[in-house]
């Protein structure tokens, strides 16, 4: 899957283009009486394929452009936005966001980041690896992928195969003179497939989703995967009511870790909707569990030299031994709270979890089941069911029942609910299983307990 050469790649053009356009709004933000002035400017391209049964069902070619612009006077603020980079609406949008300011109240938190906090290097991360593929080699592929899947006995139907490409070119600049660019590709291939029989019919998927096209896994391992993972679905049980040890999947586990997230992100604990508030210090997990981020992961989901403000990133702690180590702040809710910016406006930055258990046996996904030992899998969790103010959590779910380390049968149509404070406190191993797709990067997770609520 091969990507475009040097020459045939004007990214590098158009972030200048969009620079150059940051710092000339700017420059009329503060002729204009702004006393600071901010901007992001983007632009979007994107192909994206999906093919069901063999038929082409849509193709989309992409091209979306944004540019916002958010001006202080003093400690008013206006923002406004346009997806049209014409000087006009350049020119509308600077007016309605410095009009805006002058009728906005005063907010004292209200104002760029810190100067001495914005970023001054610049490293590579590997983040750019545009795809050279057409509309006809992407339904090409996107008709392997269904094929290799189709193939397998027991498949009945498919819900179809996609195959996305996308890149996207950012620029921030805000008048303290910081100008960052940011250019980031993200490629994904994707089947969902049936499978029927007498008794009923089941549904799964599978997924990849890459920087570079060249770290896919093949168009047979995709299909392959989303066949099995169907055809395990067949002759799903309902679990009486109990009480049991829950084993969540990787890709299943990185939600736990989200609501972690959230609950020590700063919007949270200003408004005082948390039920990590004033946590930070103590212990919320065990004593073995660290989770660290680390912005400059190559080829990471999440890496990033600045956030969405300019601040450096930095390798840090978020769990520490089991201890929260600090919150999750862009400058504005570090300053309602009283604090100082970690670098995490517009979100985290690689969220690694780092493998362990307490008693030194394997925690690869296999040893992670003899783990389990008799209790639930969790491969899927439906409906919205978490509170991030009180912690309850209680959600859908779909599985596997596992008896003496050993997948037993499939389960569906039950319900699992504790509280998030018990189950961080009652996590027993996190795998080395990591699943790559995300920017939240976690093993499988083992829970202590938590009530299945099914028959």
């Amino acid at each position: 899957m091969s990507e475009l050469s040097p020459t045939q790649d004007r990214s590098l053009e158009e972030l200048d283009r969009l620079a150059q356009l940051a710092e000339d709004v700017i420059r009329r933000a503060r002729a204009a009486g702004a006393s600071q002035a901010e901007v992001a400017a983007s632009i979007d391209t994107g192909l994206s394929v999906n093919v069901r049964l063999g038929d082409v069902e849509t193709v989309e070619h992409t091209r979306d452009r944004g540019f916002g612009l958010t001006v202080y006077f003093g400690q008013r603020k206006g923002s406004a936005s346009t997806a049209d980079l014409n000087p006009d609406s350049i020119q509308a949008t600077l007016d309605q966001a410095c009009a805006i300011a002058r009728y906005t109240e005063e907010d004292p938190a209200a104002g760029l980041a810190d100067a001495a906090r914005m970023a001054t290097v610049f490293p590579d991360l590997d983040l750019w690896h545009p795809w050279r593929i057409d509309t006809a080699g992407a339904i090409a592929l996107g008709k392997d992928i269904e094929d290799a899947g189709r193939a397998h006995a027991g498949i009945t139907n498919s819900d179809g195969a996609g195959v996305q490409m996308g890149e996207s070119l950012a620029v921030y600049a805000n008048s303290h003179g910081f100008l960052g660019r940011e250019r980031g590709t993200r490629h994904s291939l994707s089947l969902s497939l049936i499978a029927g029989d007498d008794e009923g019919m089941q549904r799964d998927y599978w997924y990849d989703s890459v920087r570079s096209a060249q770290d896919f896994i093949s168009a047979q391992a995709l299909g392959d995967k989303a066949a099995e993972r169907t055809l395990s679905r067949m002759g799903a049980q309902r679990l009486s009511t109990r009480q049991c040890p829950v084993l969540f999947a990787p890709e299943i586990a990185r939600g736990l870790i989200g609501h972690l997230v959230s609950a020590v992100s700063g919007g949270a604990l200003y408004r005082r909707a948390s039920f990590l508030l004033d946590h930070v210090g103590k212990q919320v997990m065990p004593s073995w569990l660290n989770i660290v981020e680390r912005p400059f992961l190559l080829r990471g989901q999440g890496s990033g030299v600045f956030d969405a403000e300019g601040v450096a990133t930095r390798d840090s702690s978020l769990i520490e031994h089991g201890v929260l180590s600090r919150y999750v702040l862009g400058s504005y809710s570090a300053r309602k709270l009283g604090l100082e910016s970690t670098g995490n406006a517009g979100g985290i930055h690689n969220l690694l979890v780092e493998p362990g258990l307490d008693d030194g046996s394997p925690n690869d996904f296999s040893g992670m089941l003899r783990r389990l030992g008799t209790g639930l899998l969790v491969t899927e969790v439906m409906g919205q069911g978490v509170s991030t103010i009180t912690g309850d959590y209680s959600r859908g779910a779909a599985g596997f029942w596992v008896e003496n380390g050993q997948i037993a049968y499939p389960v569906e149509e039950i319900t699992i609910a504790a509280n998030l404070r018990d189950m961080y406190a009652g996590i027993v191993a996190v795998g080395s299983d990591v699943d790559p797709r995300s920017h939240i990067l976690t093993g499988s997770i083992l829970l202590e307990q938590m009530t299945i609520a099914g028959e």
